[in-house]
Formats: structure tokens, sequence, C-alpha cells
């Protein structure tokens, strides 16, 4: 049995039951406070938000990585049958984030799918494939809780797979396969450095997002704002807390199409920070007068300018339109406290364009 199915077997596990067996997991568990009470079905402030670390960044095949981490975290992930929470293990040491970049565009993709392998002195020590998350300060990035040996210098390798995204313009020559390595020297005295700021009782638990944080060196993962995405932006809708904004392009032809062709754009985004919302199915219904003129699946695709979105070529866009939006499978991603309940339950979005 491996670490990955340990951790969903004691998902449900309480702090409580488990907060005597170290010291070490003692101070873990201070990070992670109760969870407010009646939290929405929406985006909500969460108890306490934290700093980040960046000790190292490479750069190989196109792309860079810089290796951050934090304190360990509790999180939440995506099944079948619902939202699983993650606890804190008390083996978990950090929680260990290889930020991932396309150099030339500063846009992170959500589909390279980072392999970590951390050794020291030749002999291994954990090997996993972090999560893709959502986080309010950090966005969208991959993550997990990793497990160390105390304090020491180990040796983290990155690698990352061809993407499975569709990428148009300059981002299509980009294949991935690349890896990166870091000499990690890791300590608790400066992992007990990294910020840990609480958020008052009466602001927790209410709507609203913590901001991002400014990560100086690295990249966000945000979408434009609905005035700077290319096009010509027609509406937006809601659905599930996150916004949908939709835009139309005269010429398809650099999305597969040709030049007498629309391409129809979506770009769901997070409220607040707009953060990217990858990992998710849609479809879409265009009708003009009662009658569908388009019924088909949106494609996610990376584009240098309309960055992550979901897209597709359509004949004509006419004044007055109705587009509906079918959210086929939310974002497959863990959550972040503060994302959990959002994201979740997302019924279609109707825009007149």
């Amino acid at each position: 049995m491996n670490r990955r199915d340990v951790l969903r077997m004691v998902g449900g596990s309480s702090l409580v039951g488990l907060a005597g067996c170290t010291g070490l997991f003692e101070t873990r568990s201070a990070q992670a406070p109760p969870l407010p009470e009646n939290r929405p079905d929406a985006v909500y402030y969460p108890t306490h938000y934290e700093g980040m670390k960046m000790p190292r960044m490479k750069e190989q095949g196109g792309y860079k990585c810089a290796l951050t981490y934090s304190y360990a975290h509790r999180f939440w992930l995506m099944k079948p049958n619902g939202i699983t929470k993650v606890e804190i293990q008390p083996e978990d040491s950090i929680h260990l984030m290889p930020v991932v970049w396309e150099t030339q565009t500063g846009i992170i993709p959500p589909d390279v799918n980072p392999q970590l392998t951390i050794t020291q002195d030749g002999e291994s020590v954990d090997q996993f494939a972090p999560w893709p998350m959502l986080s309010q300060p950090m966005g969208f990035h991959f993550g997990d809780n990793a497990q160390l040996q105390g304090d020491g210098t180990y040796t983290i390798e990155v690698s990352i797979g061809g993407p499975s995204t569709r990428r148009t313009g300059s981002l299509a020559e980009n294949q991935g396969n690349a890896s990166f390595t870091f000499d990690f020297d890791f300590s608790e005295s400066t992992l007990n450095e990294i910020s840990y700021t609480d958020i008052p009782d009466d602001r927790e638990g209410t709507k609203g997002a913590v901001a991002l944080m400014d990560m100086e060196m690295l990249p966000n993962s945000q979408v434009p704002t609905p005035d700077a995405l290319p096009g010509d932006v027609r509406g937006s809708g809601t659905s599930g807390d996150a916004k949908f904004v939709v835009t139309v392009l005269d010429d398809a032809s650099r999305f597969g199409g040709d030049e007498e062709q629309k391409y129809l754009a979506v770009s769901p985004r997070t409220p607040y920070n707009r953060t990217m919302l990858p990992m998710m199915s849609l479809s879409a219904t265009l009708q003009r007068d009662g009658t569908s003129v388009f019924d088909e699946i949106l494609q996610a695709t990376i584009d240098p300018d309309l960055r992550y979105h979901y897209g597709t070529m359509v004949a004509d866009v006419q004044t007055g339109d109705e587009l509906t939006i079918t959210v086929d499978s939310p974002p497959q991603t863990a959550r972040h406290e503060g994302y959990e309940t959002a994201f979740v339950d997302m019924p279609d979005v109707q825009v007149t364009l």
C-alpha cells in the first residue's frame, strides 16, 4: 500500500485522535484550526493563510520550474462520490509545490502532471505525483504533502510529461517532456519562518477570498480581465460561484478552423482572484430565434492571448443569440480551504450574446 492509499483511507480521521502521535504532528496540527461553521456553497475566507519559500529555480525545454514549499496542509480531493478531505498526517513534513510555466508566455499549464522523486544520499525518501490544486493565495498549482527525514540536504527531481490539452499559436511547438533537479536544504527552523496569518473570527467563513500572494519572480495563474480578452466580449454568467466570460473571435484559423468561421471562447475564472478553472468538461448550445444552430462540446485549449479557456468553431454568431453553457463535470482539481465548497454544484449558464 502506498502513501496515497493511506491518505485516502484516513482522510476522515480526526485531528483529536492523532494529535498525540508526535511532537512534530502537534506543530503541524496547530496550523489547521477548526473549520468555520456554516460555510457557504461559494468561495469564502478561510481560517488562515500561509506564505511559502522558493529555494531554487531551473529552466529546460521551453519551461521553467520553481521549487516552492510551505507548511503541510489539509486539502480536499474531487472524487466520483463527492469531496473527500485529506488531513495532515503524522509523517508529513512540508507541502511541496513545483511551479512549472511556459518560458515565453508565463502561462502555468495544468496538464504537465509533474512527478517528484526525493532522495537523500542516494536513498529513496519519497516519490509521488502532486495533485493539481486551487488555493486562494497560490492560485492554481501542483502540490502535495511530502514526508522528509528531518533536517538535511535532499535531491528533488521534478519531471513533466507532454501536453494533453490543445495548444495554439506559439505554444503548439512546446511539447514538454523536461526534468529539473534541485538540491534542497531543509530545516525545521527555516520552515517555521514562513508567515502564518490568522483571519479574524468575524470574517472567516464569509464570502470573499484572500488575495493572490505576490510571488515576485513567479507568474500567476490568472486569466485576463474581460476587457483584456481578445475578440468581442459578448457577456458573462455565473455557476457554482465561478464566472464564465464569453468572447467571439472573427478568425478561427489558429484554432483549427478557417478565417470564415468564428471562434467562440468561454473563459471560466474564480471570483475575486480571476484564477483559471481547468480540468472541466463543458458543452454549449447556441440558439437563434428558438432554433439550435450549434450543440457540441467546448474543447479545453491553452492560447497565448486567451490563456486557458474552452472553445469551439461556429459558422456565425449574431446579436441576440442565446448561449447555454453546460458544466458536464466541475473542475477536477483538489482544493485548499476556502475553495472546497465552491465549483461543485454547477447549473447551466445562460448568456444572451
